[in-house]
């Protein structure tokens, strides 16, 4: 059996969940041939799947929303980026047709959420699943006339699959199909090296996890410094984007190259960033609070936000706050109005699929 994931471009949070996903699996049927389709950078995709034996396929599905940083988007950008994609999918549905063939095994298609999945699927007549907590159709439709189109072929596509298996903070997806819900989909957390460990342990201060995604954020080093009594951690690709002297600062640590903030996430009290599905799914199943950002333009932001203060702990920030540096660290979390959802979000997809697959190979 071959499982072959198509998995969306629009930042890490994709992928990471996809990731997380795929290694359920690969416990559950290590004899299966796993593929991770994207175009996401390839050290990152190894760095997500911590796993040689499933296989990246390099391959560009969807636009989603061409951000402007990580709090933004640019509409004008995702249109042309649009367009460009149009006229290269036709090759790369082809030429990733011809390899599923010529690798003699029967195929399930896996789509979050690109909507030329549901193309490969019927290029290959092979049965289509999805999994996501929104669709491009939900993402384009509000966005005015410019993405009506995009919108509608989306939409479309969609209603192809088989099976949509819904994530937690979702949009409509009206589809029409079977849907099985899952609780927050995440990957575990893995062990850190224990000379990083011990460094940890030596600091006296709340540890807090920044993160802003995969584009990162610029945030002045005088913000950090407003907060002498906790210390900051910034993964490696956010730091890139970010001013150099941040990692000279004496209450910021930068984590090595290859560690996920998920593999730290534990051992922090406080978690500062955007309103990203894999961020608020990590924290939610680890227990860590949530001091979130606002953001404007994306109709899954406001999904996200409406989870979390019914299930996470959490302060809300405007844009002001972060950039003046009122992080409200010193606040009490306020908690949520629900009860927790379900942490094996990932571990339910795996089976749903399994069983999925037994009934109908």
């Amino acid at each position: 059996m071959l499982i072959y994931f198509c998995s969306s471009s629009h930042g890490f949070g994709h992928a990471a969940r996809d990731a997380a996903v795929l290694q359920e699996l690969r416990h559950l049927r290590p004899e299966w041939t796993l593929v991770m389709s994207s175009a996401l950078p390839a050290a990152m995709l190894t760095m997500l799947l911590g796993d040689e034996s499933i296989q990246q396929r390099p391959c560009q599905w969807d636009v989603g929303m061409v951000q402007a940083d990580a709090l933004g988007v640019n509409r004008a950008a995702t249109l042309s980026a649009l367009d460009q994609l149009e006229q290269r999918l036709p090759a790369t549905i082809q030429a990733e047709a011809s390899w599923l063939e010529s690798q003699g095994q029967p195929v399930l298609i896996l789509g979050d959420i690109p909507p030329a999945a549901a193309a490969l699927a019927q290029r290959l007549d092979a049965p289509l699943v999805w999994m996501s907590n929104f669709g491009w159709d939900d993402i384009y439709g509000p966005l005015g006339d410019a993405f009506h189109r995009w919108a509608d072929a989306a939409a479309e596509a969609y209603r192809s699959g088989d099976l949509l298996l819904r994530c937690p903070f979702d949009l409509a997806m009206n589809w029409g199909m079977a849907e099985h819900r899952l609780g927050l989909v995440c990957g575990r957390p893995r062990a850190i090296p224990p000379a990083f460990e011990a460094g940890l342990d030596d600091l006296q201060a709340p540890l807090v996890l920044v993160g802003f995604g995969g584009l990162g954020l610029s945030l002045s080093s005088e913000l950090f410094q407003l907060w002498p009594g906790h210390h900051f951690l910034l993964p490696a690709s956010a730091e890139a984007s970010s001013s150099s002297e941040l990692a000279g600062l004496p209450n910021l640590t930068v984590l090595p190259d290859g560690m996920r903030p998920v593999d730290v996430l534990g051992r922090c009290s406080r978690f500062l960033g955007k309103p990203g599905f894999s961020s608020f799914c990590e924290a939610m199943a680890i227990g860590v609070g949530l001091h979130v950002v606002e953001r404007s333009g994306f109709a899954e932001a406001s999904a996200l936000m409406t989870g979390l203060q019914r299930h996470g702990q959490y302060r809300c920030l405007t844009r002001s706050d972060l950039d003046t540096g009122a992080w409200q660290l010193d606040q009490p979390l306020l908690l949520p109005s629900d009860a927790p959802l379900s942490p094996s979000g990932a571990q339910d997809a795996a089976r749903r699929l399994v069983e999925w697959v037994g009934d109908h190979f």
